[in-house]
């Protein structure tokens, strides 16, 4: 009799790997050997073939890796592996929740030895080649050292009161798991700008002068409170720049890669800041953290539906049903859910950014400022300009950039439109 559940996850791996397949080969065919007539200006020739070229190698290195990572884990599957790592555990009679503890250890394990090869090529192969690492041996070494202390500390206790739960809570427990994790959630974003990121990265108080005082100008023009602006060390692992927002409350900063700050002018620094604080104005943050508060319940509730189901452990040629290995198994179930939802954000996100954009360039006094700004980061980060519609539609959670610059435009010609209107008005 065939196991309902095996088909359904097996047809979902391998749908979900299809698709990554087609969306990047579809990417690759849109290379164009000139940028679209409107973003000439964004690379010079020889650079706009690097981008292409690094568009080539991070492809088809991400192809390799998927089709590694896929292969793997259907080995390991087929050859009954998740039994065989059950019946492991369960040797030294060890109570259930330490069971699951060192259950998801040694998967966690395997999976970070597995994929550490591919982790160093593409940092010390791919990115060095195109000038994006700076990142040395030992630091990356350090990295994932401090990762692997976070993951213990905070990661194992979480997943104990998980198990827990779900072991001796009754029919209540998803409730109680998603209360557990949302404040989790919550507390992790509340201390991680002051506790957790100064770990790997020094931030460093942005000192008086004419780029803070732009900024603060522009925040209070605005009615956002900002007290903390800080400048990141990003450049001792990477060239890439970048700025974002961080935490809430008293602990709420702005981090500006030191990057950033070298590659622009302050009228398109404020542009880019004007863009995140976009974000605050129009609460996507608050949206953000109330979906992903109502997606961590439905997952919650739906394996509280399937993890008592046999069907999902003869699925895996499990001996034994358990929590944690049912845990395992629910998160490879939910995998066609996640790829409809994952398709959803991104929309969602893409919606998001062009409001963004928009609330930056009515509010800015010089909003071509953004579209400069934009222009180069696209550059300094070799991007794709002629992005395939399909793998922006699966993978993008930024529109494209001519798709934003566009916009932009627009919403300058309407900008002006209305101040002229206004001051024939007030004549």
């Amino acid at each position: 009799m065939v196991n309902l559940f095996f088909v359904i996850i097996l047809a979902a791996l391998i749908l979900d790997f299809f698709l990554d397949v087609v969306a990047n080969l579809l990417n690759l065919g849109a290379l164009k050997l000139e940028p679209p007539a409107a973003l000439r200006g964004v690379y010079d020739p020889e650079y706009y073939q690097r981008s292409q070229e690094y568009t080539r190698s991070a492809t088809q290195f991400q192809l390799i890796a998927g089709t590694f990572n896929l292969g793997v884990l259907l080995s390991f599957w087929i050859a009954g592996g998740f039994n065989y790592l059950d019946l492991l555990v369960r040797g030294p009679g060890f109570a259930p929740i330490i069971n699951g503890l060192l259950y998801f250890g040694v998967l966690l394990a395997a999976y970070a030895v597995l994929t550490l090869p591919f982790s160093v090529y593409a940092t010390f192969v791919i990115e060095e080649r195109f000038g994006f690492n700076r990142t040395t041996p030992r630091l990356f070494v350090i990295d994932r050292l401090k990762g692997l202390a976070l993951v213990v500390l905070f990661g194992g206790p979480l997943l104990a009161g998980v198990l827990g739960l779900f072991e001796y809570a009754g029919r209540y427990a998803w409730i109680y798991a998603w209360g557990s994790v949302t404040l989790f959630s919550l507390f992790i974003a509340y201390v991680a700008p002051t506790w957790i990121m100064p770990l790997f990265n020094k931030f460093t108080p942005m000192a008086s002068g004419g780029l803070r005082d732009a900024i603060l100008k522009y925040a209070g023009s605005v009615n956002f409170p900002v007290k903390n602006i800080f400048i990141m060390d990003g450049s001792k692992r990477t060239s890439r720049a970048n700025a974002f927002f961080t935490g809430f409350g008293r602990n709420k900063r702005i981090a500006l890669f030191d990057t950033l700050i070298a590659q622009h002018t302050v009228a398109e620094m404020v542009a880019i800041l004007a863009h995140e604080i976009g974000h605050y104005k129009k609460k996507h943050v608050l949206q953000g953290t109330i979906v992903s508060i109502l997606h961590s319940g439905v997952m919650f509730f739906l394996l509280s539906v399937f993890v008592g189901s046999q069907g999902l452990y003869d699925a895996f040629s499990m001996e034994q049903p358990s929590v944690y290995a049912g845990l395992v198994f629910f998160g490879l179930l939910y995998t066609p859910l996640e790829m409809v939802l994952s398709i959803f954000f991104h929309m969602v996100s893409r919606t998001n950014e062009r409001g963004a954009d928009r609330f930056a360039g009515e509010t800015i006094d010089e909003p071509a400022s953004l579209v400069e700004a934009l222009k180069k980061l696209s550059a300094s980060n070799l991007s794709n300009l002629s992005p395939h519609p399909f793998y922006v539609f699966l993978n993008y959670s930024h529109p494209p950039l001519l798709e934003r610059i566009q916009a932009i435009e627009r919403t300058m010609k309407t900008h002006v439109f209305e101040n002229k209107e206004q001051d024939q008005d007030r004549a």
